[in-house]
Formats: C-alpha cells, structure tokens, sequence
C-alpha cells in the first residue's frame, strides 16, 4: 500500500468555483458520529487533526449527522485550528431524536435557523461552504437560495452549495445567487453524473464535491459477503443486499487488477479515478480511522495512465452495479 511519510508531496489545491479553493481531496466526517458502525471520539479527533497535518483543509459534515453531534465533534478538533480550515456543512434533512428522516425543509425560515444551529455547534462565526442537502419539493428554489444568499451577505457563510441537484435546478439556483459547489455521489458504480449534471456543473463554473467516492467503502474490497453488523448501516444499502452482493463484488475485480499492477491499494485506484475525471472535481472519501485516513491521501499520488482509465470506464460503465444506490433518497431532484 501506498501511504503518506515524511516526505509526502504537499497536497494540490483545486478550485470549486466563484473563489472557492480546497485541499484536492477532502475528509467526510459523517461515520464518525453515525451510519458505520460505533465510532471513537477521540479517535475521529485525531484522524481529523492527521488530516489537517497531512494538508487535507476540506472537512465535510452536516447538522443531522449524529444527528446533531457531528458538528460538534468537528468543531471540537478543528478549535484551534480554524484558520487551516475549510468548513462544509448541510441543512434541509429534517430529523428526530432518535435519527428517523422525517422530512426536507427548503423554506426561508428554516434556512436561517438551521444556519445559526449550526454555526453555533461548529463554535465557529462563518461557514466556509453552506450547502442544502436535499432540494425541498414543496419549495421554489429560489426562496431556499435566496435566504442561503442572505446569510453570505450577512457574513455567517462564504460560498453556497447544493447536494443531489438536477441540472434544472441548479441553473435556477445559479441564477439566484453563485453557486460554488454540487455536492453529490460519484464513483466508478455510481457515474449516473457524467452525462448531464458534470456538463451543467462546467457550463456554469461549479465545482463537483464527490461524496462515497469508494462507493462506501465496497470499493476497497474489504467486504467479501453481505454480512454486516447490525450498527453497520451499509446492510440497508440495496447494493449491499444479498440478492445484489456477489454481482457487485465482480466490479471490484478489475479495481484489484490495476491496484496489483501499480502496487497500490483498490480504495487508492478507485479514489484516482475520480480524481482523474476533472481538476473540478473534489473527492471526499469519509473515514474515522487514521489508517484509512493515510491511505486515501496517498491516492493523490496515484498516476493512472489513460489507457488504466479506459480499462476501467470499459469493465464497469454506467449502469454497472446493481441495485439503487442508496436506501432513502427521499428527494430526487428531477
């Protein structure tokens, strides 16, 4: 395996769109408070504070991871480090105590509320990138963004993001207020982006924020059976299901085969890919485990020719994997 030492190569920046610049790679908080098994504390602590060390200044969480905790437990790492930071958070998914998805606000109110939650959660006075997490049916685009647009001029966020946005929306929600950034899955099984929101995104000078680039974490090839634990939510995953399991699994195989012949791991083949596709594009693979943590970065120097990539989009292209890729996008923007 490939990973970081003393003398790694600083980490690139690459630009988001409208003055947005983050490390080119960044760090997915989420399955340090939730979704993958118990986490550590003090562990997520320390990884994000590696990742920091390591050059990696993009962390990404959002208010309901947890829900509610994660915010806090990025605020608490990054404290005395907020300078080094580029802080990305979310609103929109509305949810109980107990974690249930209840619903999707987009409305004005509840974006400023939300925003001042979340501000005072992270203990910090700006948000770097403010995204909304699922677009809100029942309300027009141009309320939520107009409010999000509010909260820039009022100095409480920088830059505006959406997540999972169709392309019709996001040029409504562009032409509200400058979009800096589409938060939404990308990877080898997921490329259902590559034919109209990538184009969308580049037409209109937006950055592309590739959250479960390692499809998560199927990618790598660590599961070899549809057994998970029962705090694993990745068993919820259609993908991940019995019935859809052993034909995903061959995906990987031609993942593992490039890894063999480069030397490298197939979470590091699979995450160079993606960053293969565009200078535009920022993968954001979610670890709560300094190991991985290393090993993710270690991609960024990961050379894969043009003929590694044409082998790969030709064993797995679009529509490859089987099964839906998540178990409850409650808000398919269309």
């Amino acid at each position: 395996m490939r990973g970081p030492d003393q003398g790694h190569t600083p980490v690139k920046a690459r630009s988001l769109g409208h003055g947005l610049t983050v490390s080119a790679e960044g760090l997915g908080c989420m399955g340090m408070s939730n979704a993958y098994g118990v986490a550590d504390p003090d562990e997520a602590i320390a990884t994000i504070n590696r990742a920091l060390d390591l050059g990696i200044n993009f962390l990404d969480t959002a208010d309901v991871y947890g829900p509610w905790t994660n915010e806090r437990l990025v605020g608490k790492a990054i404290a005395h480090r907020r300078g080094e930071v580029v802080i990305a958070t979310k609103f929109g998914n509305v949810r109980e105590r107990d974690g249930q998805l209840v619903g999707i606000r987009g409305d004005a109110a509840y974006v400023h509320e939300s925003c001042e939650a979340s501000l005072q959660r992270l203990g910090i006075d700006v948000i770097d990138l403010y995204y909304q997490h699922r677009v809100d049916p029942q309300v027009p685009i141009e309320e939520t963004v107009g409010a999000m647009g509010e909260l820039v001029t009022a100095g409480k966020v920088r830059h505006l993001g959406l997540s999972e946005a169709s392309p019709r929306t996001l040029r409504r929600a562009h032409a509200t207020h400058p979009i800096s950034a589409l938060q939404t899955e990308y990877s080898l099984w997921t490329r259902d982006p590559e034919p109209a929101i990538l184009p969308t995104c580049r037409e209109l000078g937006i950055g592309f924020v590739a959250y479960s680039p390692l499809g998560r974490g199927f990618l790598t090839g660590r599961f070899r059976s549809a057994e998970f634990a029962d705090d694993d939510g990745r068993g919820d995953f259609p993908r991940m299901q019995r019935e859809n399991f052993d034909h995903n699994l061959r995906l990987v195989d031609p993942i593992e085969a490039i890894a063999d012949r480069l030397g490298v791991t197939a979470a590091q083949v699979a995450l160079a890919w993606v960053l293969h596709q565009g200078e535009d594009i920022v993968p954001i693979p979610g670890t709560k485990r300094i190991a991985y943590l290393e090993e993710n970065i270690a991609a960024l120097e990961v050379s894969l020719s043009n003929a590694d990539v044409a082998e790969l989009n030709a064993a797995i292209p679009i529509g490859a994997a089987r099964g839906d890729r998540s178990k409850r996008m409650t808000s398919i923007d269309t």
